[in-house]
């Protein structure tokens, strides 16, 4: 992992998608695979202009802790910039919190929740 890709975030819905990380990281991600013990997921609806504009989709997954380790998210941990974490803050709406997850893989990582 580069040295300025201090920072890991984990995504398990849009931030995976090419047209969203050139919009906000103005590249592509290398992603590996890896999930969230004792999360669920569900649907949001999403109004703001900008975000239906660069995803493209009116619904996005978000997750919830649920705290049963037999529950689990799947989804991409990417090595990204701490500018490019500020990025990823105002991609997201107000439905979501950046909060600090230990992963299945056992790396802390970034991920957005439900607020």
């Amino acid at each position: 992992m580069p040295d300025d890709r201090s920072e890991l975030l984990f995504s398990y819905g849009t931030l995976q998608l090419p047209e969203v990380q050139l919009a906000q990281f103005k590249r592509l991600l290398e992603g590996e695979d890896d999930a969230m013990p004792g999360f669920g997921q569900s649907m949001v609806e999403i109004t703001d202009p900008e975000v239906l504009r660069k995803s493209g989709q009116r619904f996005h997954p978000i997750v919830i802790r649920t705290g049963d380790p037999a529950d689990s998210v799947a989804g991409k941990v990417f090595a990204v910039t701490p500018a490019e974490l500020d990025a990823a803050d105002e991609y997201e709406v107000s439905d979501y919190k950046r909060e600090l997850v230990t992963l299945a893989s056992g790396r802390a990582a970034w991920v957005y929740v439900k607020a």
